[in-house]
């Protein structure tokens, strides 16, 4: 099958757009790697006490602390943060689209200890690659074995001429959830506006009390302010009508197979941990179906076509609304923090009115961010429909971006996931002022979301 990029290495990479996908491809790479992720420092070092580190363990339930109470464990376990001890994990991939929705070209590039600059993912004309060994997060194992995992997430890869651990996803993870849902509403087996009365047999810190809420609630909760709550009544709901190995089954059935929704506790929802995974290209393909266009969007390797079918009409612009309503735009888009010296700009997107209030900035889920997001709404060129996700050692984004008529016409989906959760910070990251949200990112993704855009931009 007809390769849309071939294995190219980092001194050999060249900008040479073409719609092979080798255009976005190395320009993805070579910003990658000009942006030095490598630099942050690491509020967690292995240098710090057994003890002290066993804090910042979280095995299972990965989202059930804040980042204002790990930046208090941080805060308490290094007083001196030290650099990163190795080259961070980073998955991202940028799909452009035509005006349809259709996909055009891809670019995938993996950075790690083991491909320090980048390295491209030979990917074929259906979007898929079997050049990847993907291996399971371990988070103990990113430290004490290189950053090679244990645990194969796709059988039959030992051969494959690259090797990556793929970072846990965080709450980019609700995605397959909500995907799961609507496919019980296409079905008929649940409705929208139904309450669901969430009763756990077993407490999570994670996923608290028991309670009740119409599905659509859930989700809108779920999505826009990324409610563990809430999502843990969607993955209990799922557990309820035996809907958990059929959506895994799905997703392979899509030819999306490193997405698989594993060990998730039916008592309660929750248990989310490290074999729950998601790559970055398989996630932009899930957001290429929720975009829709007419036609096949790829062929899975076993020969079925694969089109927006997957999801009604009706879900899928449901699910675009509530992603369009993200609160939290602080990874890749960074118009939260409007008119800061820090973080940087990244994707310069319009700001989901619910949000704003009278003096323009911004409370989402409790969190209230001190800026003004006006001015930023004013300059936007784009929207951008995407989930973000954080724990200490994960931070990812996912999303569709769509520019503003009369701002370049480009359509595109990019997907980044990564180790660098909030245990890691820039070394020119200002203190969190008493009572605001922390910036809990490096702004370097924020720097990537906007190299990328202003290339998409100049391509149309």
């Amino acid at each position: 099958m007809a390769l849309l990029g071939t294995l190219i290495e980092p001194a050999q990479a060249a900008e040479r757009p073409d719609h092979s996908g080798r255009g976005i491809a190395q320009k993805l790479r070579q910003t990658m790697d000009r942006l030095h992720f490598e630099q942050v420092l690491d509020l967690a070092p292995p240098t710090a006490s057994a003890q002290a580190r066993a804090m910042t363990a979280q095995s299972v339930d990965k989202d059930a602390t804040t980042p204002q109470q790990r930046a208090k464990r941080f805060a308490a376990l290094a007083s001196d943060p030290q650099p990163i001890v190795q080259q961070p994990q980073i998955d991202t991939t940028v799909i452009e689209l035509d005006a349809h929705g259709r996909p055009v070209s891809s670019g995938t590039v993996l950075m790690s200890p083991q491909y320090p600059h980048g390295i491209v993912v030979p990917v074929d004309g259906n979007y898929h690659s079997d050049a990847v060994r993907w291996r399971q997060w371990d988070d103990a194992g990113w430290y004490t074995n290189h950053a090679q995992g244990t645990i194969d997430i796709v059988p039959g890869r030992e051969n494959a001429p690259l090797d990556f651990m793929e970072p846990y996803p965080a709450s980019v993870l609700k995605l397959m959830v909500v995907f799961g849902v609507l496919r019980l509403v296409d079905q008929g087996t649940v409705k929208l506006d139904d309450t669901y009365a969430y009763q756990p047999t077993s407490l999570s810190s994670l996923c608290g009390d028991a309670t009740s809420d119409t599905i659509r609630d859930y989700i809108d909760a779920s999505i826009t302010w990324s409610s563990n709550a809430a999502s843990c009544a969607l993955v209990k709901l799922l557990w309820d009508h035996d809907a958990v190995d059929g959506l895994n089954q799905t997703f392979q059935d899509l030819g999306l197979e490193t997405m698989q929704l594993k060990e998730t506790n039916p008592a309660n929802g929750g248990h989310w941990s490290n074999p729950v995974t998601m790559t970055s290209l398989d996630t932009a393909k899930l957001l290429m179906i929720i975009n829709g266009s007419p036609g096949r969007l790829w062929t899975t390797p076993n020969g079925t076509p694969v089109t927006a079918a997957a999801l009604s009409p009706s879900s899928r612009r449901f699910f675009k609304s509530e992603l369009f309503q993200q609160g939290y735009n602080d990874v890749l888009s960074t118009t939260s923090w409007c008119g800061a010296d820090y973080p940087a700009p990244g994707i310069p997107q319009l700001t989901a009115s619910r949000w704003i209030a009278a003096d323009g900035t911004t409370t989402v889920g409790g969190d209230a961010y001190a800026h003004d997001v006006r001015p930023c709404d004013l300059a936007a060129q784009v929207t951008y429909s995407h989930k973000t996700g954080l724990v200490g050692n994960s931070a990812s984004d996912a999303g569709i971006v769509k520019a503003l008529p009369g701002r370049g016409g480009r359509t595109y989906i990019i997907a980044m996931f990564s180790n660098l959760g909030d245990q890691y910070q820039d070394p020119n990251r200002p203190p969190t002022a008493p009572g605001a949200h922390p910036v809990a990112y490096t702004e370097k993704f924020a720097q990537l979301g906007k190299i990328i855009d202003q290339f998409e931009a100049a391509r149309h």
